[in-house]
């Protein structure tokens, strides 16, 4: 798993895992919750706060590019 950032104090971490499935997504891990954010439709699998789920969503939009680079790179 590669951590590609950190919210909320570090409680949650966004994550590229090396041998995943496609379509192209990352996971939000931390706490009780267990999100899959799907790079290309930005859907969301799982249930999560609101003000998490904006700070993520910004996040993921903004470095999206990087994102799907290194999706890429891990899944030839």
């Amino acid at each position: 798993m590669t951590t590609k950032h950190r919210f909320h104090n570090n409680k949650y971490r966004l994550q590229i895992r090396e041998r995943d499935h496609n379509p192209p997504h990352v996971h939000l891990v931390g706490g009780e919750y267990d999100v899959v954010i799907d790079l290309e439709t930005l859907q969301v699998e799982g249930e999560w706060p609101k003000k998490l789920k904006d700070d993520v969503l910004s996040w993921i939009k903004q470095n999206h590019k990087n994102l799907m680079e290194e999706w890429c790179k891990w899944h030839r």
